[in-house]
């Protein structure tokens, strides 16, 4: 599987085409859907374009995605960098979960972050999958002790070091230590480490992501014109 990652936690002024209003994102879920993307990852935003985990904001954001592509899974993020407290992580993904046509099919969650298994449980009791994020080994380690929550449909290794001479080796790394699951992986890097990482997880038949989250260029260092445009590349370079 080849997941789209639309705008991630970058300013609205990061790149000319990065979506952030509702309905850029559905613009740009719907120009990924026709070089047969089945799953995006987003982070609704609020009103000053600040990440939000706001039941009104990603209801606007998964509504007008699934109205462009109804099948597409649509996943946003739980991350403690907008929402610090536990407490209230856990209350806005619960919301999430009466949001009719606006509830996300998954939601990010990050192994490292505080209260992680009770926003996983939370998650599971309104029908929310989640995907795991593991950014270290010792990320890996504490989610094989602590075993895979119910409800989560994948585990995201996250090669984080932006070096492409490293990257590919710390995802390694991760992957090592996350060793034999039940449920798929999915391999990723970031900045000048996100092709590098890619073409390895490609090779591996492994699943993996690409988009404006990740990285604004294309391999070749041209900045990518949109996200259908990395798409593209990433998917050339299967074959």
């Amino acid at each position: 599987m080849l997941q789209a990652v639309l705008n991630g936690s970058r300013p609205a002024d990061a790149h000319p085409a990065l979506p952030v209003l509702a309905r850029h994102l559905a613009r740009d879920a719907r120009a990924v859907a026709l070089h047969g993307i089945s799953s995006v990852h987003v982070h609704p935003r609020g009103p000053g374009a600040e990440e939000t985990l706001d039941p009104v904001h990603v209801a606007d954001a998964v509504a007008a995605i699934r109205a462009e592509v109804p099948h597409m899974e649509i996943g946003v993020t739980t991350g403690r960098w907008i929402q610090p407290d536990p407490r209230l992580r856990i209350e806005a993904v619960l919301a999430w979960g009466r949001l009719g046509m606006g509830k996300p099919d998954v939601c990010s969650v990050n192994v490292h972050e505080k209260g992680w298994t009770d926003v996983c449980a939370a998650a599971a009791s309104v029908g929310i999958g989640v995907e795991l994020g593991v950014w270290t080994g010792g990320d890996a380690v504490t989610l094989r002790t602590t075993g895979v929550p119910p409800g989560t449909v994948r585990v995201l290794a996250e090669s984080t070091v932006p070096d492409p001479d490293t990257a590919v080796a710390e995802g390694v790394r991760i992957l090592r230590a996350l060793g034999s699951l039940h449920v798929p992986v999915l391999l990723h890097g970031e900045e000048d480490g996100a092709w590098p990482v890619l073409e390895y997880a490609m090779r591996n038949n492994l699943d993996t992501r690409i988009g404006f989250e990740d990285v604004l260029v294309r391999p070749d260092g041209w900045l990518g014109t949109g996200n259908d445009d990395l798409v593209e590349t990433a998917l050339k370079l299967r074959f």
